[in-house]
């Protein structure tokens, strides 16, 4: 398994201007990073092309990987025209995985608010998802390129909705990307979440959250999950998250593609990335758990 981070975890200090993409990647492969995971908050290459070409000149500079590409997407829309656009945008979007030379592209499907997100919603919508997916998955083939869809937005986050979307689509380069904290979000075990999923993963998030019922006094930078709980990011390593068991259900699955730390807590953010990729250097390193 090789380890590394998402621009997602700098994406205050890009926004800032504290730091440019490649300084980013530069930064992230003086730490110790095998791979960067590219997540274009703070920037964004469909405006900005002449990036590309600057990310892959420093990630060779730096001999670091570009491991994945992560964008949004939506193609929940009572509109045909807006639906056919989404479609032709992710396929975009392909094009520029593919000139960043990943062979990994995760996006994003569905995103309701929490009243919306029962399963009789999520059955009326999977037609439309399933086949967005497909032919989305079916242009990345001709790239080589995987594609993939998180466990996030709380409509399509729960492990089994996750794998039913999976199953239908029906392309051997549509699967996951499992981001081990996200499924806290549905009020999901993530152990046992982790475990159901990493059959059909491509990519693995690591990520910490801090675990609080529901609470008047907990102060700023919590959010509540579908069940009304609480949950804050964390350092890797500091939040409540068993990471050590998910680490071996990781390790006993067979698992041996890109692991990316995901920090999204209220600290600095270059601290918060630095002490995550060194607790998740070390996570990977214990073989008992």
């Amino acid at each position: 398994m090789k380890i590394g981070i998402s621009t997602y975890s700098l994406h205050r200090s890009l926004e800032n201007g504290e730091m440019t993409v490649p300084a980013a990647i530069r930064w992230l492969a003086e730490r110790g990073a095998q791979h960067v995971e590219l997540v274009p908050i703070g920037f964004t290459l469909v405006q900005n092309p002449s990036l590309i070409e600057a990310i892959r000149e420093q990630a060779i500079k730096s001999n670091i990987a570009i491991s994945n590409y992560a964008v949004r997407g939506n193609f929940i829309t009572k509109d045909s025209d807006q639906y056919e656009r989404s479609i032709q945008e992710l396929k975009s979007q392909v094009d520029i995985a593919h000139q960043l030379g990943v062979h990994l592209l995760r996006h994003d499907v569905a995103w309701r608010p929490i009243p919306e997100t029962s399963i009789a919603k999520f059955e009326e919508d999977l037609p439309s998802l399933v086949s967005a997916c497909q032919r989305i998955a079916d242009y990345a083939a001709n790239f080589g390129i995987t594609t993939s869809v998180e466990n996030h937005g709380f409509f399509v986050q729960a492990s089994d909705r996750v794998s039913r979307l999976v199953q239908l689509v029906n392309r051997p380069n549509f699967r996951t990307t499992i981001d081990v904290g996200n499924f806290l979000c549905v009020d999901e075990d993530p152990v046992a979440a982790v475990r159901k999923n990493l059959p059909i993963a491509s990519m693995i998030h690591l990520k910490d959250f801090y675990i609080r019922k529901s609470s008047p006094v907990v102060g700023r930078g919590f959010f509540e999950t579908a069940g009304g709980h609480l949950l804050r990011g964390a350092i890797l390593g500091h939040g409540d998250i068993d990471l050590p068991a998910i680490m071996q259900e990781i390790i006993k699955s067979g698992y041996d593609g890109y692991l990316s730390v995901e920090f999204e807590g209220i600290e600095d953010d270059q601290l918060g990335t630095e002490i995550s990729l060194q607790n998740a250097l070390i996570l990977t390193q214990r073989k008992d758990g």
